[in-house]
């Protein structure tokens, strides 16, 4: 491809709303143009580099056995109404009227379409298991779009469906899509990890997150230092080991004045009490249920764990009208004590305090030396804080450890969920109709773009693995005017594509400094420049990525290529 018409309106300076190196660098590079908030248009480096990712991606999955597919963008809201997604997934989906006020969705995601083709077509367990995943364009209406096609509004997305007969055949089917996984993120050149995570809106159990490690990632990693343990900071379990308590003075629980105390720092500085001997309440709406949970005043309370341990669509913080009205209570001052209208569930730390500071659920009034168990009872302990770094493993002697991360995959174990909803059925060797096992495998194949740059560039630009990369080398004639560099650039430029080499050659009649920064800031694996010694036959190869330089003849550079590219 000649360089001189080639649509790649690079940019010398860095554009003021872009926050993160991708975003910053896909504009640079001349990758991407913003149309409006979240959406962008991919111009042609980034288009060729998407091509490459999707290449990866197709051969993993038809290796793994998958039947690639195309579903509609466009939802009619029904088979959302089937599951019950369309009253809960929020005001992310986009929904529209058509001209007949028929409501529709632009699909985030195609658990329903899917299924509803699976239970319209297949109907015997000889036709499963099967996978089929597509590769399709994927909306959803972020609050705040933001960090370039990391967090678009429009987005490309792989999504692969698992259909089995039993959950045993969904571990299988499971276990081919996390290797393909492994696969295509390795191939792709990332430095990444596999973590439990939780399943959100998609629902179901048993569920990966692949992150690729960043610190512009908008998801922490807990993870151990000595073992293989890994999960996203809402499911990071916590080892449940016997938390050191403060020795009890047997005083009896007294009600003591705290004026504006309202947080565990304002008590701390009132009481001249450690975090550690804080009961802190918070109050919630699980599915319209009011919920109490209990942690101590040195951690944070896990909504997700909440979330998760009641199987509830929705967890919020109550608000201060219902803790008046329901609970009897006062914002800022709750707690166990004399409790009405409420489930108390506590976390672990919480089991066996003695001398403890909690609410009164009165205004400006704290209860002081609280013993759990002798002055309020505990209906269930639980799991329900936020890991913290410096924990110790729940699965070995290590020590948890934080890591920022971008998700660009995450696979799910769905189990019935929608098959059970949308009657996604099939009849079983004994002519019994049982509900298809299902499992979801998604990867954002935009944001795996703008990942990989986060990984692979320096001050000067982009450094595409060659995997990925937009072109295999690009050449550049350093003086188009000079008739013996032209010539020989010329010459090259037809031999190395006769060779199954991608070129892209630069052929502008720019100065050479402008020609070089452009080159370092499209990253291509390996630069070929044509100049001073083109008389002699002589051309500079030079690696992108180690910033290497080797002079060759040109007249033996095809030979020479592969090694270099292999070094690329």
């Amino acid at each position: 491809m000649r360089q001189q018409h080639y649509l790649i309106p690079t940019l010398r300076d860095i554009p003021a709303d872009a926050e993160v190196v991708s975003h910053q660098l896909m504009l640079r590079a001349g990758l991407i143009r913003q149309l409006a908030s979240g959406l962008y248009t991919y111009l042609p480096l980034a288009q060729k580099v998407l091509k490459k990712i999707q290449a990866i991606i197709r051969e993993e999955m038809d290796k793994a056995g998958a039947q690639e597919i195309l579903m509609p963008a466009l939802h009619p809201a029904e088979i959302w109404q089937e599951t019950g997604r369309w009253d809960v997934y929020g005001p992310e989906l986009m929904r529209l009227y058509d001209r007949h006020e028929r409501q529709f969705a632009l699909g985030p995601t195609h658990e329903e379409v899917v299924t509803a083709l699976v239970r319209d077509e297949i109907k015997s367990y000889k036709r499963l298991p099967m996978t089929v995943y597509q590769i399709q364009t994927k909306f959803r209406d972020e609050r705040r779009p933001r960090f370039g096609v990391l967090r678009a509004r429009e987005f490309i997305m792989k999504d692969a469906y698992s259909f089995d007969t039993s959950h045993e055949g969904l571990d299988e089917s499971y276990r081919k899509m996390y290797e393909a996984y492994q696969a295509i993120f390795s191939r792709c050149g990332l430095n990444f990890r596999a973590v439990e995570a939780d399943s959100g809106a998609i629902g179901g159990t048993g569920t990966h997150e692949f992150m690729v490690l960043s610190d512009v990632g908008e998801d922490t990693i807990a993870y151990c230092d000595s073992c293989q343990y890994a999960a996203n900071i809402e499911k990071a379990e916590v080892n449940q080991r016997d938390y050191r308590q403060i020795e009890s003075t047997g005083q009896p629980m007294e009600k003591v004045n705290t004026p504006q105390a309202k947080t565990v720092t304002e008590l701390v500085d009132m009481l001249d009490v450690s975090p550690r001997q804080i009961i802190k309440a918070v109050a919630l709406d699980v599915d319209g249920q009011v919920v109490v949970a209990l942690v101590r005043g040195d951690f944070e309370l896990n909504e997700v764990k909440v979330k998760n341990l009641f199987g509830a669509d929705r967890v919020e913080l109550l608000d201060e009208e219902r803790i008046r009205a329901e609970l009897g209570s006062e914002p800022g001052f709750i707690g166990p004590i004399g409790l009405d209208g409420a489930k108390i569930i506590a976390d672990h730390s919480v089991k066996g305090m003695q001398d403890a500071v909690t609410g009164a659920n009165e205004k400006d009034k704290h209860y002081i030396h609280v013993s759990v168990g002798r002055d309020f009872a505990v209906e269930r302990y639980e799991d329900l804080r936020q890991i913290t770094e410096g924990d110790a493993c729940p699965r070995c002697e290590g020590t948890i450890r934080f890591a920022k991360g971008i998700e660009v995959g995450h696979v799910f174990k769905l189990g019935t969920k929608y098959s059970e909803a949308m009657g996604a059925t099939f009849l079983d060797e004994n002519g019994h109709q049982q509900p298809m096992i299902m499992g979801c495998y998604g990867i954002g194949v935009t944001r795996l773009l703008a990942a990989i740059i986060e990984q692979h560039h320096d001050e000067h630009g982009i450094i595409w693995p060659r995997a990925v990369a937009p072109f295999d080398i690009h050449l550049i004639s350093v003086n188009m005017k000079d008739d013996m560099q032209r010539e020989l650039a010329e010459q090259l430029y037809v031999k190395l594509q006769q060779a199954g080499f991608d070129v892209l050659y630069d052929d502008r009649e720019e100065r050479a400094g402008v020609k070089f920064k452009d080159a370092d800031l499209i990253g291509i694996p390996l630069r070929v420049t044509v100049g001073k010694k083109a008389g002699d036959g002589i051309v500079e190869c030079k690696l992108r990525r180690t910033g290497e330089t080797e002079e060759i003849k040109a007249d033996e550079l095809i030979q020479i290529l592969p090694r270099l590219l292999e070094q690329a």
